[in-house]
C-alpha cells in the first residue's frame, strides 16, 4: 500500500500547477496562440502538453500548498509573468498594425475598414492585410515554436519561488512599448514618403491649373500610387519583420537591446 504525505502532495500539485499558470497565461496573450480562431479547449490542451513535457526539466520549485497564501502569490505572479511576456510578443504585431492604420490613412483608405477577429473591433483593411501577412511570415519561420522555447527558458531566468521579475524587467518591457511607435514608422516609411510626395505634386499641380479636378484626379492617382508603392516595398519587408520577432523573443525575458529600437 503506498502512503503519501501531505507535503509530497503538495510537492507534486506545485510542480506541475506553478507552471501551468505560466504556460496558459503566455498563450492567452502572445501570437499566435491567442488568436480567437483557437478555442479556449485547444489552447487549454496545448497548456497542458507543454507543462507535462517541460516539467521534469524545470528548476527546483518550493513546495507549498497551492491554496495557502504564499501559493496564492506565487500563482498571481506566474500568471502576471506569462502576461506580460505575452504582452510583449504582441506589441511587434502591434506595430506592424500601427504601419498599416498610417499607411491607410495617407492612401485615403481610412475610411475603409474590416472587422479584425484579433482585437473584437473595426481595422483599416491594409491593417488588416499586413497583420495577417506578418503571422504568416511568423509561423513560416517557425515562431511560435520560438515562442515556446522563450517561454520554457523564461523559468530559468525567472524561477518559480517566493522572488518575482526584477523592477529591471518591468522597465524592460514598458520600454518595449516604444516599437508601437518607432518600429511602425520605420515599416511605413517608404510608402509614406512616396505619398508624401505624390501630395506635395498635386498641391503644385492645384496651384498651377486651378481649373483641374483635384477630388477626381487626385484620389485614384494616390489610391493607385500606394497600391503600387505597396506591391515594391512587399518583398523588402521581411528582414525588419525578422528583427522585429528578435525584439519580441527577447523582451519577453526582459533583455531587450537598444540597438533594436
Amino acid at each position: 500500500m503506498i502512503n503519501l504525505s501531505t507535503h509530497e502532495i503538495n510537492a507534486w500539485v506545485s510542480a506541475f500547477f506553478f507552471p501551468l499558470a505560466r504556460v496558459l497565461a503566455v498563450l492567452a496573450a502572445a501570437p499566435p496562440f491567442s488568436n480567437p480562431a483557437l478555442t479556449l479547449r485547444v489552447r487549454l490542451a496545448a497548456g497542458l502538453a507543454i507543462t507535462f513535457a517541460i516539467t521534469p526539466v524545470l528548476p527546483p520549485i518550493p513546495p507549498l500548498d497551492p491554496g495557502s497564501a504564499a501559493g496564492l502569490l506565487i500563482l498571481a505572479q506566474q500568471m502576471l509573468i506569462g502576461l506580460a511576456m505575452g504582452f510583449a510578443m504582441r506589441l511587434v504585431f502591434t506595430a506592424v498594425d500601427l504601419a498599416g492604420e498610417m499607411i491607410s490613412l495617407q492612401m485615403g483608405l481610412g475610411f475603409a475598414s474590416a472587422y479584425d477577429p484579433q482585437t473584437a473591433g473595426q481595422t483599416a483593411v491594409i491593417s488588416e492585410f499586413l497583420g495577417l501577412l506578418a503571422l504568416l511570415v511568423f509561423m513560416a519561420i517557425n515562431g511560435h515554436l520560438m515562442v515556446i522555447a522563450t517561454l520554457v527558458h523564461s523559468f530559468a531566468l525567472i524561477p518559480i519561488g517566493v522572488q518575482t521579475a526584477g523592477p529591471t524587467t518591468w522597465h524592460t518591457l514598458a520600454q518595449a512599448g516604444s516599437v508601437i511607435f518607432s518600429s511602425g514608422l520605420f515599416l511605413a516609411l517608404p510608402i509614406l514618403v512616396a505619398l508624401m510626395i505624390t501630395n506635395l505634386a498635386l498641391a503644385v499641380l492645384s496651384r498651377a491649373a486651378p481649373q483641374l479636378n483635384l477630388m477626381a484626379i487626385g484620389f485614384p492617382l494616390t489610391l493607385a500610387l500606394g497600391f503600387a508603392s505597396l506591391v515594391v516595398a512587399l518583398p523588402y519587408l521581411s528582414q525588419p519583420l525578422q528583427q522585429l520577432f528578435e525584439l519580441g523573443l527577447r523582451s519577453m525575458t526582459g533583455n531587450l537591446s537598444p540597438r533594436m529600437l
